[in-house]
């Protein structure tokens, strides 16, 4: 069965796109703790983060980066964190959480906001994607 982030690379689900190549998507998480939470995914579904093999690993990693400044741009925040956990959905991914405190970090604290919200702020951090 298809995880949850393979059916949104599907389009089966819709998501909140910020950007995306032939291999990896960059989406808000549709349950932020933080304004600006992204998940980046490898298209390929693969469970396990450290089964990736080397050079796409090295590309997830990069192609997470690029994400980052278009982030800061639109989110006011010290830094942007990132935390890969790997339980909750078995497809591989990366969360980018703009940060101002460590409370900032916290996965058992959700945020409210609503999907227009998010498609606006998705619309606002692709304006500030530099290609």
């Amino acid at each position: 069965m298809a995880s949850i982030f393979s059916r949104i690379v599907s389009g089966e689900i819709p998501c909140h796109k910020i950007a995306e190549n032939d291999e990896f998507l960059a989406f808000l998480d549709a349950f932020p703790i933080a304004r600006g939470h992204t998940l980046i995914i490898p298209k390929q579904e693969i469970d396990y983060i450290f089964d990736i093999e080397d050079g796409l690993y090295s590309r997830f990693f990069l192609f997470a980066k690029s994400v980052v400044p278009a982030l800061e741009a639109t989110v006011s925040c010290l830094r942007v964190g990132v935390s890969v956990i790997g339980l909750e959905v078995p497809h591989a991914h990366i969360h980018l959480i703009p940060l101002n405190s460590m409370a900032d970090a916290d996965f058992s604290k959700k945020i409210k906001i609503t999907q227009d919200e998010l498609a606006e702020l998705a619309r606002t951090i692709r304006e500030n994607i530099k290609n």
